[in-house]
């Protein structure tokens, strides 16, 4: 009877979740030679070949996608129940891994982590930040933060931040150049910065709202960006309007360094959420780091 190692059924899942062995090599902290040992060794000890190579690609046959469909859970379900059992410790520990992008990282999360930390020297932490909605599952993260009306239905969902709202910005210089817009159609004809929101599969069009009536407008402009932080530096720079959380501008707006147009098109929506499976069982530091953000909600 044929006894598998865990870790060689973790490094299959890995190549054949990602399609390749310099990715697959990355997450998991090893080398690609030793990888491809690894997999040579697995095959040979099962007696099937479980992945199809080529000098471009690497694809799971269909026993690899027989073990991937089998394996792939049952590995998830062990390494949860693992954690949660070393989460009965007295002193919580272990690595939790969130994905998030990056103004609900600077504005929720680190506030919490900052305090958080320090005092719990076992807990990690590690921050993917993306903009896409990451399948938290496959990416075996342990949680993803969004905003509200963008959770799943099959998750958990627990708020962590107050409503939110957007805001339209320009510096001086660009205004001096520029009239401001009055109604959102009127976009059209400045020079804006966009956001590419790979969820989307392309441009963010901007959303507006007012009385009832829903706007959206498709800008353009010569700067695009797939995070915040530089909009608002092209922004500073007058190379363009920015449609920007309100928050993340206000010190900007207070200081006169940036102006804000078309704010009464710009009403509140629902704010960040923690989002994880139902049927995940929650580790003692991970329980701990809900309940510290939710008590800053």
């Amino acid at each position: 009877m044929t006894r598998l190692d865990l870790n060689d059924l973790r490094a299959f899942l890995a190549v054949a979740r990602e399609r390749s062995f310099t990715r697959a090599a990355a997450r998991i902290g090893v080398s690609q030679s030793a990888l491809s040992q690894t997999l040579r060794g697995l095959e040979a000890e099962l007696g099937v070949r479980l992945l199809t190579r080529t000098t471009r690609s690497v694809a799971p046959t269909e026993a690899g996608e027989r073990l991937l469909r089998f394996a792939g859970p049952r590995l998830q379900e062990i390494d949860e129940e693992v954690a949660a059992i070393g989460g009965l410790r007295e002193r919580p520990a272990g690595t939790i891994r969130i994905t998030a992008h990056d103004h609900a990282v600077k504005s929720v999360l680190w506030p919490v982590l900052a305090r958080l930390l320090p005092d719990y020297p076992d807990i990690k932490v590690e921050l993917a930040v993306e903009y896409g909605l990451t399948d938290i599952v496959a990416g075996r993260f342990d949680a993803g933060v969004r905003i509200g009306e963008m959770v799943g239905h099959d998750m958990v969902a627990v708020r962590i931040g107050p409503d939110l709202c957007s805001a339209v910005v320009g510096a001086p210089a660009y205004f001096a150049r520029r009239p401001k817009p009055e109604t959102p159609q009127e976009l059209i004809a400045h020079s804006c910065i966009n956001l590419r929101l790979p969820t989307l599969g392309g441009l963010y069009a901007w959303e507006f709202e007012r009385d009832g009536r829903e706007v959206r407008v498709r800008v353009d402009g010569q700067l695009t960006f797939n995070a915040s932080a530089p909009m608002r530096d092209a922004a500073l720079a007058g190379l363009g309007l920015a449609y920007l959380p309100l928050d993340e501008v206000q010190p900007d707006l207070d200081a006169g360094r940036l102006h804000r147009v078309l704010a009464d098109w710009c009403p509140s929506y629902p704010g960040y959420h923690l989002y994880y499976p139902s049927r995940r069982q929650p580790t003692a530091a991970f329980a701990l780091l809900v309940e510290a953000l939710r008590r800053r909600a």
